[in-house]
């Protein structure tokens, strides 16, 4: 375990603003991922270049694209993101992204969960 939640939390929040809001994944990969980068989420496929390849495709398809983050939790190896995610001429999400470091302090792991913006709501207390 690296055992340094606050720096994981200060790295998981920069290689996702460095990939998603700067539209540079080649670089976050290499400042911020590990040797192994283990891909959860079903749209895109495993490894550092698969990332690469889908985030630099939805940088090119999805110019403007940006995440506020909401949250930012950390415990042990793991980061957890609550992110506002903004797709112009898309869906907008709410999304929970998660995390897992290896003993070096690199990302090696991700998983995640998206809910579509619908502006709808049977409570007033908002997504965030």
């Amino acid at each position: 375990m690296s055992g340094n939640s606050e720096k994981n939390k200060t790295n998981a929040m920069a290689f996702y603003d460095l990939m998603f809001n700067k539209c540079k994944p080649r670089e976050a990969v290499e400042r911020y991922a590990g040797e192994v980068y283990i891909q959860h989420n079903p749209h895109v496929a495993d490894g550092k270049e698969a990332f690469i390849d889908y985030f630099e495709r939805m940088a090119k398809e999805f110019p403007g694209k940006v995440t506020h983050f909401k949250r930012a939790i950390a415990e042990g190896d793991y980061v957890v993101l609550h992110c506002h995610q903004l797709w112009p001429g898309s869906e907008d999400y709410a999304g929970i992204d998660i995390f897992g470091f290896d003993d070096a302090g690199k990302i090696a792991e991700h998983w995640d969960v998206l809910q579509t913006i619908s502006g709808e709501s049977k409570n007033e207390n908002g997504l965030f």
